[in-house]
């Protein structure tokens, strides 16, 4: 992996977290985001010779510290939805002894601080959530803001523009840099977003009398994806006191018929989404309220906060992608955390794609797995930790 990044005569070393990832062509920066650090290095500049002091810098979207590592020397309060861009970030900072008494973090679940000189945004690839983002920054932003926002070439649309233009002010994208390009937007206080969405949104599940809730940057924003949806047919019969994880929560959808077999069933919803956890804390609580207090919500690295052989079963529908990219890394550390904190006995159940192959990674791992059930795009699988 390469994790020298050079830019503008430095040289930084940069780590995607969580780290030893199998892919080692991968790095933990773009062309984006030199894109970015470059202008903003330029309008620091400016902004200094006109204001005799350093921007404050509000970076959105950074997902291994990149961004806040290159732009050190100024304050910075970094916004990430993922706990794992977080970790990251201070990863690196750290191991380019960069200290972090400028840096602030906050979860996108926050209010965004209205101190802001320069905003640096790397878009996301969900656009509920950038149009989030965008109507937040309409709150806190001024005309003297500079707003920068990156990402490649091929995802900076009409459609991304004209979200910029209603919910902010004119913005123009640059000429074609490495396959990336650069929106510089002018805020409009007159500007009222005529598409405005209300987050976190409210919706039926379908067949059910569920309502579910989700933040703008949750999986499946307005119905149940297919996965889901098969693992609901697939759910286990638990007993009375019972230890349930939910991995990767989502807004707690799979949780819900496990909750409506008993009081006494203690659910907890791990998520490496802030948006995520918070939602499924929202779904509980408008579906079986009572129950709140049985409940735990963490936002995590997979289970790297949950301590060994303390649960009964895990639910599991694991992700096979980081960002853009496709990789089976994080589905492994979940199978290897759940192994660790199951109890003797303990069940991993989780639903997947028929193509992924999790049969014999599960069956080298636990040494044993079982199908419960298959349709022509998934699988149900479910391994018992043994002595």
């Amino acid at each position: 992996m390469n994790t020298t990044f050079s830019y503008a005569g430095n040289n930084l070393q940069l780590c995607r977290w969580p780290l030893q990832q199998p892919n080692t062509s991968l790095q933990a920066w773009d062309a984006a985001d030199e894109l970015l650090i470059e202008h903003t290095q330029q309008a620091a500049v400016q902004f200094f010779m006109q204001h005799n002091r350093q921007p404050n810098l509000l970076i959105i979207n950074d997902s291994f510290g990149a961004l806040s590592c290159a732009l050190a020397k100024y304050a910075q309060v970094q916004i990430n939805d993922s706990v794992l861009a977080a970790r990251g970030s201070l990863y690196n900072r750290e191991q380019n002894t960069l200290g972090i008494a400028n840096l602030q973090q906050q979860s996108s679940i926050e209010p965004l601080p209205n101190s802001a000189d320069i905003v640096l945004l790397k878009l996301p690839n969900n656009h509920s959530y950038l149009h989030y983002i965008l109507q937040q920054l309409a709150k806190v932003v001024t005309t003297d803001s500079i707003i920068l926002a990156s990402a490649k070439a091929k995802d900076i649309n009409r459609n991304v523009l004209a979200m910029f233009n209603n919910c902010l002010g004119e913005a123009s994208a640059s000429l074609t840099v490495k396959k990336c390009r650069l929106i510089s937007c002018q805020f409009n206080p007159a500007l009222r977003d005529t598409e405005t969405l209300a987050f976190p949104l409210r919706w039926p599940l379908e067949n059910s009398p569920y309502i579910l809730i989700n933040h703008a940057n949750v999986f499946s924003r307005e119905k149940l994806d297919q996965g889901a949806r098969f693992f609901l047919q697939h759910l286990p019969l638990v007993k009375l006191n019972d230890v349930v994880i939910d991995l990767g929560c989502g807004n707690g959808v799979l949780s819900l018929p496990i909750l409506a077999q008993g009081k006494d069933i203690q659910l907890i919803y791990c998520d490496e989404s802030y948006m995520a956890v918070d939602s499924a804390k929202m779904t509980v609580a408008a579906n079986f309220p009572e129950q709140l207090a049985y409940c735990q919500f963490v936002v995590d690295d997979c289970l790297s906060l949950q301590a060994d052989r303390t649960a009964d079963y895990v639910l599991c529908n694991p992700p096979f992608h980081q960002n853009q990219i496709v990789t089976s890394h994080i589905a492994l550390q979940m199978f290897t955390d759940a192994k660790r904190v199951l109890k003797q006995g303990g069940h991993l159940r989780i639903v997947a794609n028929r193509h992924l192959g999790y049969s014999d990674v599960l069956t080298r791992l636990f040494g044993n797995c079982r199908q419960l059930a298959a349709d022509a795009k998934f699988v149900i699988l479910e391994v018992v930790k043994r002595s």
